[in-house]
């Protein structure tokens, strides 16, 4: 049974869970799947944000989706990585929240995802909300005393 209590944990705004903008790895669009694939294998992610020149949020970028442009009927076409552009191979069909969103909506959405990125109301990046963290405060908030 869920109490009054548990309500407003789930209502919580997700805003305070995020971890901020600065700290999480980006490509933007312009930028070469060259320089996306360092990016990607320097921070060992397996997907970062593609933000735009107004640091707004465009898409996702991941490791398979550049092997997959560059995979050709013969070989794996190493030379084309200069050459292609992020913005031609990101996923711009992703799921977003924006920092007003609450707990469980995030909650929600994790299910299927290991992290979400956040938003402000006016499409700028705000950060990302991982699997992790939001389990991390599920489980402190379901073991404590009450």
């Amino acid at each position: 049974m869920i109490t009054t209590e548990d309500k407003l944990f789930l209502e919580t705004p997700i805003e305070q869970y995020l971890i901020s903008a600065e700290k999480v790895a980006h490509v933007q669009i312009g930028n070469n799947a060259e320089h996306a694939l360092l990016v990607l294998t320097k921070t060992g992610y397996s997907a970062i944000p593609v933000l735009d020149a107004q640091f707004k949020l465009q898409g996702l970028l991941g490791i398979g989706m550049i092997t997959d442009a560059i995979l050709g009927l013969e070989r794996i076409e190493y030379e084309r990585l200069s050459d292609l552009k992020v913005d031609d191979i990101m996923n711009v069909d992703i799921p977003r929240v924006y920092t007003t969103d609450r707990f469980q909506k995030g909650l929600d959405l994790l299910v299927n995802h290991t992290f979400l990125c956040v938003v402000e109301e006016d499409g700028t990046f705000a950060g990302i909300l991982t699997r992790r963290v939001m389990l991390k405060e599920f489980k402190k908030y379901i073991y404590q005393p009450r």
